[in-house]
């Protein structure tokens, strides 16, 4: 499966496992499986779900700056990457 950047990661809150993204090509959305990889990261996981400015949306778009939940650690300047066929 290839693989596209979509984002990087600009900040990481542990206490509640979400990934503050700032998405930079593209577009990701609920349901899409992403791969997030850095320094010490390298995890693939299901979005499932996407937070801006406090609430729920189903996409985010270039410019977009969105919160991920995510399964592991992410750190600053991990890149996004999206799974495509």
């Amino acid at each position: 499966m290839a693989e596209e950047q979509v984002g990087v990661v600009t900040h990481f809150f542990g206490k509640i496992g979400v990934a503050a993204v700032r998405i930079t090509a593209g577009e990701i959305k609920v349901g899409d499986t992403i791969h997030i990889k850095g320094h010490t990261t390298d995890f693939t996981q299901t979005v499932a779900s996407i937070q801006m400015e406090h609430g729920s949306v189903p996409s985010a778009r270039t410019g977009d700056e969105v919160g991920i939940k995510v399964a592991e650690a992410a750190r600053e300047h991990d890149v996004v990457y999206k799974l495509v066929d």
